[in-house]
Protein backbone atom coordinates (compact mmCIF):
# COMPACT_ATOMS: atom_id res chain seq x y z
CA UNK A 1 0.00 0.00 0.00
CA UNK A 2 2.84 2.55 0.81
CA UNK A 3 4.91 1.57 -2.08
CA UNK A 4 1.78 2.50 -3.90
CA UNK A 5 1.07 5.60 -2.93
CA UNK A 6 5.21 6.42 -3.51
CA UNK A 7 4.82 5.41 -7.22
CA UNK A 8 1.72 7.37 -7.59
CA UNK A 9 3.34 10.56 -6.04
CA UNK A 10 6.65 9.65 -8.14
CA UNK A 11 3.96 9.23 -11.00
CA UNK A 12 2.38 12.96 -10.57
CA UNK A 13 6.17 14.09 -9.88
CA UNK A 14 7.07 13.48 -13.25
CA UNK A 15 3.68 14.41 -14.91
CA UNK A 16 4.42 17.65 -13.42
CA UNK A 17 8.11 18.11 -14.43
CA UNK A 18 6.90 17.04 -18.14
CA UNK A 19 4.54 19.86 -18.46
CA UNK A 20 6.49 22.13 -17.07
CA UNK A 21 9.41 21.29 -19.67
CA UNK A 22 6.35 21.52 -22.23
CA UNK A 23 5.51 24.92 -21.19
CA UNK A 24 9.11 25.95 -21.15
CA UNK A 25 9.82 25.05 -24.16
CA UNK A 26 6.54 26.30 -25.99
CA UNK A 27 7.00 29.78 -24.53
CA UNK A 28 10.98 29.56 -25.48
CA UNK A 29 9.71 29.03 -28.96
CA UNK A 30 6.88 31.79 -28.94
CA UNK A 31 9.37 34.23 -27.80
CA UNK A 32 11.58 32.80 -30.41
CA UNK A 33 9.23 33.96 -33.48
CA UNK A 34 7.86 36.84 -31.77
CA UNK A 35 12.12 38.37 -31.71
CA UNK A 36 12.50 36.24 -35.27
CA UNK A 37 9.56 38.43 -36.80
CA UNK A 38 10.51 41.32 -34.73
CA UNK A 39 7.78 42.29 -32.89
CA UNK A 40 9.59 42.06 -29.56
CA UNK A 41 12.56 44.65 -30.37
CA UNK A 42 13.60 46.25 -27.25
Amino acid sequence: MRKHKKKSGFQKLTIIMAWFMAVITLLGVVATALIGTGVFQF
